[in-house]
């Protein structure tokens, strides 16, 4: 399959490589140390068809195919792993209310986010509950002129930075019988906990738990239709797994090309060690694995562009993508040796958030479990809401 790129893709890469390292590359520590990603940055981002890059024109998006957003995701990933996710997350919410939303709901939700003067979460896992979303607990009780929302969500990317957040709950109320619903909140409106969760990936991604406790939400937030949620976010995952496919490509790209560069100037017994046989085995096995990822990626991109169900090769693409990255990492800490391990350098930050990356969007193990259902015909996910 060719995946060569036209003369305004490579355009738009090379611009994209430039920003990246001049506006961005410097800002990184800072905003690691902050637990946070400034929105302007987003800001920044937002020429490029960061913010939207999907959407139709006509709802102020930029309309790209997925193609050129897989390389633009790419680059993202390349730069820094906490960029590359809030920029999914942002992603995910503009699709949600774009496609979902009434006039009112875009009015009020999409033009903030498109501008990138709001941030955003989505809000789906729980304590008990992240692969298997028939487990959800959150409930959301009608009481007329508002819902009630009660429970806590974990691992909620954004989520103690977010000014709006869409939250699945089990929704009660005379139509619906505790079905899965999507509900937009505005936490100014509707007052919520959120407790920052510090971890050891993705640093600047503001991952948190949120609490709510009987927060009022007003009826016109009720994002889509109640009990019709389920369907809906199962629409959205090859987004999603695509984005991490693509984000760990050019992370493990930038673990290479740092080793390659390291490995021509870094001199051990009068000679650079890259005329070692060893390290040249190690630079050509994060080569095959790199590009591996990348054809998978985009092989993932093609089908999600032609309308194909896509999910084979977007479970494959992240299942593949996110191991290789972190195995990719892993060796070139191999190649820098204690170098390697120092927060002065970009390596160590590429090997923690690449060891992240198997996990979002739906484990390792579940994504072998929907290629192996793909594959063979036979379900070995029991629980029927667990992620497909």
């Amino acid at each position: 399959m060719d995946f060569d790129f036209d003369s305004n893709q490579l355009a738009l890469r090379d611009s994209i490589k430039r920003y990246m390292k001049a506006e961005i590359g410097p800002r990184i520590a800072a905003c690691e140390a902050d637990r946070r990603i400034p929105l302007d940055v987003l800001q920044g981002l937002a020429q490029f068809g960061y913010i939207g890059g999907l959407l139709p024109e006509d709802d102020g998006g930029f309309d790209l195919d997925f193609v050129t957003w897989a390389m633009m995701i790419e680059e993202a990933g390349y730069c820094w792993g906490s960029l590359r996710t809030i920029l999914n997350i942002t992603n995910i919410f503009l699709r949600l209310v774009n496609a979902y939303g009434t006039p009112a709901q875009k009015a009020a939700f999409l033009q903030p986010v498109l501008a990138s003067t709001r941030n955003v979460c989505v809000a789906i896992s729980e304590p008990n509950h992240g692969s298997n979303v028939a487990g959800i607990e959150f409930k959301a009780e009608d009481r007329g002129d508002h819902y009630l929302l009660t429970g806590n969500k974990l691992w909620i990317t954004n989520g103690v930075n977010a000014d709006y957040a869409i939250v699945l709950a089990r929704t009660f109320s005379p139509a619906c019988e505790g079905k899965l619903s999507l509900f937009l909140v505005d936490r100014e409106q509707s007052p919520y906990e959120a407790r920052l969760v510090d971890k050891m990936v993705l640093k600047a991604s503001g991952t948190a738990e949120l609490g709510f406790d009987g927060v009022r939400v007003p009826k016109e937030n009720l994002l889509g239709t109640e009990g019709g949620a389920l369907k809906t976010m199962l629409t959205g995952l090859n987004y999603g797994r695509l984005n991490i496919a693509m984000g760990a490509v050019g992370a493990a790209q930038a673990a290479l090309d740092l080793s390659i560069e390291y490995a021509k100037t870094r001199r051990q017994f009068g000679r650079p060690i890259g005329e070692f046989q060893l390290i040249q085995k190690h630079i050509v096995d994060m080569m095959v694995r790199t590009e591996a990822a990348r054809a998978l990626g985009y092989k993932a991109a093609v089908a999600v562009q032609k309308g194909l169900p896509a999910r084979v090769e977007c479970s494959i693409a992240k299942l593949y993508g996110a191991e290789a990255a972190h195995e990719v990492a892993k060796i070139a800490l191999s190649v820098h040796g204690g170098l390697g391990y120092s927060t002065e350098y970009p390596l160590e930050r590429i090997f923690r958030d690449t060891s992240g990356g198997t996990i979002p969007e739906g484990t390792a193990e579940v994504q072998t479990l929907i290629v192996g259902r793909e594959v063979l015909g036979l379900s070995a996910i029991n629980a029927a809401g667990a992620a497909q």
